[in-house]
């Protein structure tokens, strides 16, 4: 057997194949991005799967592709970390941009951007990947992502510069201090999956003016910092996969027209494409 995984700051979505390839099973676990998780939690959470773990000797080869694995040292610790639960298995860790190029690939070259939790960009012509601009992180980067909204909302809120009714709104729905905020941010695991959490309440207003500004201005930064700097740009379809760019796909597609970029597929989650990908070029 065979496990495919897309492994997101989130979540991870795990399909594991037969020998025919054919889906045997799908499931999920938490994310294991390994900037953010340590290493030592990774076998546990898995172990808490009973379905994972109730075929792990079956399982011959792993196919991982995660958030945080373009830094070679974090592929190391998936691989290793991974080996330990699935004993029997080759267990390959790639970063998250290769699978999302093999999940939008539809027969010609494209510029791929990743937009869930974090965000990131490259361009793949069909063999070759490149990469022009490193992921920094959502300290630094992950521009238009859930964890950048997120931080916006958040701080707004307590700067109180959000308009009054979404102000009283955001408080009723979740009561949150600064010390709870900041214990979460700095003092947990997994504060970029903290942060995008908050999407839920700005996706279920997304028609309100304040927050249609908010994402625009966050989807335009997003251009200018992960899609501008590639020369392909102008010319080449520009294809997104994860969760933010599926929920503000409206607000997403507006800022790549005051561009005069050219937005093609939009896809939430890439886990059936990615195992579509394997199954003709791979396995």
């Amino acid at each position: 057997m065979v496990a495919i995984v897309d492994g997101g700051s989130t979540k991870c979505d795990w399909v594991i194949l037969d020998d025919f390839k054919k889906v045997f099973m799908r499931t999920e676990t938490i994310g294991f991005n390994p900037n953010n998780i340590a290493a030592e939690l990774i076998v546990p959470e898995i172990e808490k799967n009973i379905n994972l773990s109730a075929v792990k000797n079956s399982i011959t080869k792993v196919f991982f592709y995660g958030s945080g694995c373009g830094i070679p040292q974090n592929r190391i610790t998936i691989e290793r970390e991974l080996e330990k639960f699935f004993t029997k298995a080759e267990v390959i860790a790639q970063e998250d941009l290769t699978a999302a190029a093999y999940a939008a690939y539809r027969g010609r070259p494209a510029i791929v951007c990743i937009l869930g939790t974090g965000s990131n960009s490259c361009y793949f012509d069909g063999t070759n990947l490149k990469i022009k601009l490193p992921s920094l992180g959502f300290l630094m980067g992950d521009e238009g992502s859930g964890s950048s909204i997120g931080k916006q909302l958040v701080r707004r809120f307590f700067m109180q510069k959000l308009p009054q009714d979404l102000h009283t709104e955001f408080e009723e729905t979740y009561h949150l201090t600064i010390d709870e905020a900041l214990k979460n941010m700095y003092h947990t695991s997994r504060p970029n999956a903290y942060l995008a959490n908050f999407n839920k309440f700005v996706v279920e207003r997304k028609d309100h003016p304040y927050f249609q500004k908010m994402v625009f201005e966050e989807m335009l930064n997003f251009f200018d910092y992960q899609v501008l700097p590639y020369e392909e740009a102008k010319d080449a379809e520009i294809n997104f996969i994860g969760s933010i760019a599926y929920y503000y796909e409206d607000i997403l597609r507006s800022a790549a027209a005051e561009l005069n970029l050219n937005v093609g597929n939009v896809v939430q989650k890439p886990i059936e494409s990615l195992v579509n990908y394997h199954i003709k070029y791979i396995l």
